[in-house]
């Protein structure tokens, strides 16, 4: 009995036993599905694709959608669900339930959160792909538990932190991608992953050396660290043990040094790409064993040297992009034998030489780029004709030469065609007509000639057509209107003439068009802009258009540019321009503009620059002009503009430049034009303006110029404008002003004008006024003036023109030098000034009357004064004698101490002496040089007065190299050279010759030379666009005084760099003038300086003929490298010997670029530098122009320069605008 029931139990217990198998079974899909539901209604938004996920559905789990099941656990081993646009997080996911999960996908949606350290559970899973979605935080360490992982991809999510050290312990993982995060660096050491075939750690924020792990993982196939800040050099055992890459990406990192010839044993590699690194030297020959590569990227680093010629064994080779490295070869012919490639770019080295004919084998490139080498000769029709398939062709700034082979016709693929800033000649060849898919087409800055031919106005794909800087004649034809894509159009600077056809208003996509320079005529058709909304660049200046502007040129309101200046238009402007808010710079000036200006500009918000001046323009200056609060220049000078001056011109804070003069204007000056915190230059000058000159105008403390003349202002000069401590240029004539001249003038830093003439000005010249060394230009004729003329204006050594006339000045005019040479004109009207000047009577010195009673008198006043000098004659002859004897003594010692009394010159007031200098220097030690140069080294004395002091121990000695007949000569120089004074050149003390050598002693500047302060920091952060053309400008004014206001004049001979010193405030000082004139003699060793290389005048190195215009090259050459912020010999040498065989080059890439590029008054200053140095600059020395010129053009009040905008400006253009 008990045996039957415990079998039967037994048997109860198996039968219940399987029927909870099943049970368990579907329990457990129940609950997975049940999971996935839970998940699903957390989204935002579930798709459409997951509607099989649904309660009802719950027994049909491996039947839902991204769903596979186990077959024999009928449990789900795969969830996929990429690109479904699922946008949720995984923060609900419940991953318990999915112990048999193998593979979990959803990339490319936007999950966001942090991943669950919950999916290190999942302890069978093999693949998880959780790319491109919105991922953050960082890397859960739990990841690692998934030990049978050999798929994991985080790749471009917002993962940060630093990527876990325990990733380690997935032995199994072959693919690894966590590209495009913002991961951090981990310690590499403690990674070992064998088993890896694809890594990618791409475009993360590591910035270690190249992960040493990596180089044991010898199963890699593809390999991406780019995008990083990787460090150091790729090592070599990278080479050598990654023998299976197929692929190398280390671009955009900070890789360095150079590239190792083991790359070879990479042999397996197809894709090379280690761009914008560091890397230099040559690019390894053994590259070319590399048999099946097929895309070589190496652009933007450092290699040099030559292309290497086994590149012609890649046979595979598709890519090959080397642009922008240093490599200074020829193209190896072998590069033909590439049959397959396809992308050929060379771009931005330094190669030469013509293109070889085997290039033609390559009649698979769709993509050409040889631009910015220096590629010479003509392009071969046979290169051309097996092109064809060609989509990008450019070549532009190199050599090319000759004619554009009509062959070009047969490239029907091509889009782009670059032959830009060549020497091209001859006609476009009509052929390119044929070019249908062309959608770029420059072929600027050559030297074609010709018409356009009228097959290029049927390329109706054409959305950019630049032919500008060229001499092509002829016509626009109706034809430009089929162009109906062309956004930009350029022909500016040209031979072009004729009237603009009707249907160029038909280029309805136009954003820019640019026609000036040419010789157009007629009138802009007067519907042009009507249909085109884009429009946003617009010049027609320099031409000859005549008649109206058309009445809807910017009714698209897209308008930024217009400038239309130089031409014949008349009438009004059109009213568009009051709402066309984006307009940023508007030249209208020099044309018969007759329109009313009052409401013709609204308020502006971006106006940065508009010149209205040379017009005919009526009406009022609207206030309106006040709320264009970008303004920086505004100049309505020489019309017929009347009422008066609105304050509100006062409440713009940047304005620069008010230029009002020749108006009909009324009324006073605005106090609040003191406001103007900014302003550089105010011209009211020739109006009908009154009242006293306002007391706030002495808050603009950037004032540069002040023109006031010709108007009817009264009162006194106020001494306030003795406060400007930048003013350059005053001028204050022809008003009627009264009372005395300020003695507060005299504290200004004038340099070029003080002009007070006619005016009513009464008192005294103040003496004060001697104190502006700097000043050029002194009139203060026609006033009522008395006393006398100052002596202290004989310090004035910068003075060559100075009016003193029609005055009741009295007295004798001062003897200094600036008056030696003075015409009676500067003195005529005032009777009672006499001197030794032509047209004036001598001043008395004795009284010449001769009564015999005044005889006795005269005969006692004779005798006894005779009787005294005898008698101090002798006293002084007893203290010479004793002077000499002591003098001898102190000889005699400075003989027994090695020191021989020789030569010595010193200005007049020095009391200097060569034992101070000894002294100063503990005998000309070499801790107080402070520099050498090609005359010899210079040393800093600091004398016990205190005073500073440069002394220039010459390379040459004073026995062998100064012959006994030139002594005499040579000191002769040295009294004249010290007598040089200008206020922009170094002051000479004297010289001195001791112990057999030969010392120069100079005043000491503090900043040193402009050579060390433009290339050291200060180049950067204080030397300013503004600065430099100071600079310039000062030295142009030193270079101009020793030509032609020293007699004899003096020819420097070494202006450089290094030869001119800075004070503290910038200010130019010239030195080592004349040095080269004292040595130079007959004596050949006398010869051997002839100025500083680069900076010699080509004629003065062939044929030593020197000249004052050696000087003028200098200068030039300085002048330019003060500008480019390197010396200009690529700039010179491409611009020589003539433009008609150079590429052209744009202005704005040879300026400095540690500087933002200058705008506004800026700009145009700098252009008109770069515009005269180039003319110094000129081959022949007769064509350059003299340094009084020079100096002129440079101090001459400013003008609008600008034709165009900076960025279209080239160096050619600039030629081609020199006087």
């Amino acid at each position: 009995m008990a045996a039957s029931q415990k079998l039967y139990a037994a048997l109860l217990f198996h039968s219940l036993f399987l029927s909870m198998l099943p049970l368990k079974a579907t329990s457990s899909a129940r609950t997975q599905a049940e999971a996935l539901i839970q998940w699903k209604n957390t989204l935002t938004s579930p798709p459409p694709s997951l509607r099989s996920w649904s309660p009802s559905n719950l027994n049909n789990l491996c039947n839902w959608t991204a769903i596979s099941c186990n077959s024999t656990s009928r449990t789900v081993s795969q969830i996929n669900l990429p690109s479904l646009e699922i946008n949720g997080t995984l923060a609900h996911f419940n991953f318990t339930p999915f112990t048999d999960l193998t593979r979990f996908d959803i990339q490319n949606n936007t999950v966001s959160g942090a991943i669950p350290s919950a999916i290190g559970g999942l302890s069978k899973l093999i693949y998880l792909d959780l790319s491109v979605n919105f991922f953050e935080g960082s890397i859960p360490v739990e990841i690692s538990e998934l030990t049978e992982l050999q798929y994991l991809s985080l790749f471009n999510n917002n993962l940060n932190g630093t990527i876990p050290s325990q990733l380690s312990n997935l032995l199994k993982v072959r693919h690894l991608d966590l590209g495009a995060n913002y991961l951090e660096t981990p310690d590499w050491s403690k990674f070992s992953m064998p088993s890896l075939e694809y890594l990618s750690l791409f475009f993360n924020e590591l910035t270690s050396e190249f992960p040493d792990f990596i180089t044991s993982c010898r199963n890699l196939t593809f390999l991406d660290l780019s995008l990083n800040n990787f460090t150091g050099q790729i090592p070599e055992l990278a080479y050598t043990n990654l023998g299976k890459l197929e692929t190398l990406n280390l671009y955009n990192n900070l890789f360095q040094g150079p590239l190792s010839p083991k790359i070879s044993m990479l042999s397996n590699l197809k894709s090379l790409s280690l761009q914008t690194n560091l890397l230099g030297g040559q690019i390894p020959e053994s590259i070319g064993s590399i048999s099946g590569l097929r895309t070589a990227e190496l652009f933007s680093n450092s290699f040099q040297g030559t292309i290497p010629s086994s590149l012609g064994k890649l046979k595979h080779l598709e890519k090959l992009d080397l642009r922008m490295n240093a490599l200074n070869s020829t193209i190896p012919p072998e590069l033909g034998l590439c049959t397959n490639l396809t992308y050929l770019a060379l771009a931005d080295n330094q190669l030469s030489g013509e293109l070889p004919l085997s290039l033609s084998n390559l009649s698979k490139i769709a993509d050409l780029g040889l631009s910015e080498n220096f590629f010479s000769g003509e392009i071969s029709p046979a290169l051309i004709s097996n092109w064809t398939e060609l989509t990008s062709f450019q070549v532009q700034n190199n050599n090319f030469s000759g004619n554009i082979p009509p062959e070009i016709g047969q490239l029907t693929m091509l889009q782009f065609l670059f032959l830009y800033n060549n020497s091209f000649s001859g006609s476009i060849p009509h052929e390119i007509g044929n070019l249908e898919e062309l959608t770029s087409l420059d072929l600027s800055g050559n030297q074609l000639s010709g018409p356009i031919p009228p097959t290029l106005w049927n390329l109706t794909n054409l959305e950019t057509l630049n032919l500008f800087f060229n001499n092509i004649n002829g016509t626009i034809p109706p034809e430009v209107g089929n162009m109906t894509a062309l956004q930009i159009l350029d022909l500016n600077t040209n031979q072009l003439h004729g009237e603009l056809p009707e249907t160029i208003s038909n280029l309805t996509f136009l954003t820019s068009i640019n026609l000036f320079g040419n010789n157009f005529s007629g009138s802009i058709p007067s519907n042009f802009g009507k249909n085109i909304p884009s429009l946003v660049y617009a010049s027609f200046s320099n031409n000859s258009f005549s008649g109206e502007l058309p009445p809807e040129l910017c009714s698209g309101l897209s308008l930024q540019q217009l400038t239309v200046n130089s031409n014949n238009f008349t009438g009004a402007l059109p009213t568009c321009l009051r709402n066309c808010l984006g307009l940023t710079r508007v030249r209208l000036e020099g044309n018969q503009f007759t329109g009313n200006i009052t409401h013709a500009f609204g308020v502006l918000p971006n106006l940065v620059f508009v010149a209205l001046n040379d017009n005919q323009f009526i009406g009022e200056i609207s206030p309106d002009w006040g709320a264009c609060e970008n303004l920086t220049n505004l100049q309505m000078g020489r019309n017929r503009i009347s009422g008066e001056i609105p304050a509100e011109l006062g409440k713009l804070p940047r304005l620069g430049l008010l230029s009002l003069d020749s108006n009909d204007l009324t009324g006073r000056i605005p106090g609040e034009l003191g406001n103007l915190s900014m302003l550089f230059m105010l011209n009211l000058s020739n109006n009908h303006l009154k009242g006293e000159i306002p007391q706030g105008l002495g808050s603009l403390t950037r004032l540069e110029s002040l023109d006031l003349s010709d108007n009817k202002l009264t009162g006194n000069i106020s001494k306030e404008l003795g406060g400007y401590e930048k003013l350059s240029s005053l001028d204050l004539s022809h008003n009627n002003l009264s009372g005395e001249i300020p003695f507060e003038l005299g504290n200004l830093n004038l340099r070029y004008l003080l002009d007070l003439s006619s005016n009513s000005l009464s008192g005294t010249i103040p003496s004060n006024l001697g104190k502006l060394s700097m000043l050029e230009n002194l009139n203060v004729s026609h006033n009522h003036l008395s006393g006398r003329i100052p002596d202290s204006l004989s310090t004035m050594i910068s003075l060559h023109s100075f009016d003193f006339s029609y005055n009741d000045l009295t007295g004798p005019i001062p003897t200094g030098s600036v008056f030696q040479n003075a015409s009676a004109r500067s003195f005529i009207g005032n009777s009672g000034l006499c001197g030794n000047v032509e047209g004036l009577s001598q001043c008395p010195t004795t009284d010449n009357r001769k009564s015999s009673k005044h005889n006795k008198k005269v005969l006692i006043g004779v005798i006894v004064p005779v009787c005294c000098l005898l008698v101090v004659a002798t006293i002084f002859a007893v203290l010479l004698c004793c002077r000499k004897t002591k003098l001898l003594d102190e000889e005699i010692k400075r003989i027994n101490n090695g020191e021989s009394s020789e030569s010595m010159v010193w200005e007049r007031d020095s009391k200097l002496t060569f034992g101070d200098i000894v002294n100063a220097t503990d005998d000309f030690n070499e801790k107080y040089c402070i520099g050498r140069g090609g005359f010899g080294s210079v040393y800093k004395a600091v004398l016990s007065t205190g005073q500073v002091i440069a002394v220039k121990k010459l390379n040459m000695s004073d026995s062998s190299d100064i012959p006994a007949l030139n002594r005499q000569s040579f000191e002769n120089e040295i009294k004249l050279l010290t007598e040089v004074r200008h206020r922009n050149i170094i002051k000479l003390f004297g010289f001195c010759s001791r112990r057999g050598c030969l010392y120069l002693v100079y005043e000491y500047v503090e900043r040193g030379s402009l050579g060390k302060v433009l290339y050291g920091i200060e180049g950067e952060v204080e030397l300013g666009w503004g600065r430099r053309v100071n600079i310039v400008r000062g030295v142009a004014h030193a270079v101009a005084y020793l030509h032609h206001d020293c007699s004899p004049p003096i020819v420097h001979r070494d202006i450089s760099l290094n030869n001119i010193l800075l004070e503290t405030d910038f200010e130019p000082r010239l030195s080592d003038f004349g040095t080269a004139r004292l040595l130079n003699t007959d004596t050949s060793n006398w010869t051997a300086v002839a100025g500083s290389y680069g900076y010699m005048a080509p004629e003065l190195a062939q044929t030593m003929r020197l000249t004052d215009k050696c000087d003028v090259y200098s200068f030039g050459v300085v002048a330019l490298e003060v500008m480019m912020g390197k010396h200009p010999g690529e700039l010179l040498s491409s611009i020589k010997p003539s433009l008609s065989n150079d590429p052209e080059l744009f202005l704005k890439d040879v300026l400095d670029p540690r500087l933002e590029a200058p705008t506004g008054q800026a700009a145009e200053e700098v252009v008109f530098v770069v515009t005269v140095a180039l003319a110094c600059t000129r081959n022949n020395p007769e064509a350059r122009p003299t340094m009084r010129f020079v100096a002129q053009e440079l101090s001459a009040r400013t003008q609008a320069y600008l034709a165009e905008p900076l960025d279209s400006i080239t160096i050619s253009k600039l030629t081609r605008l020199q006087k």
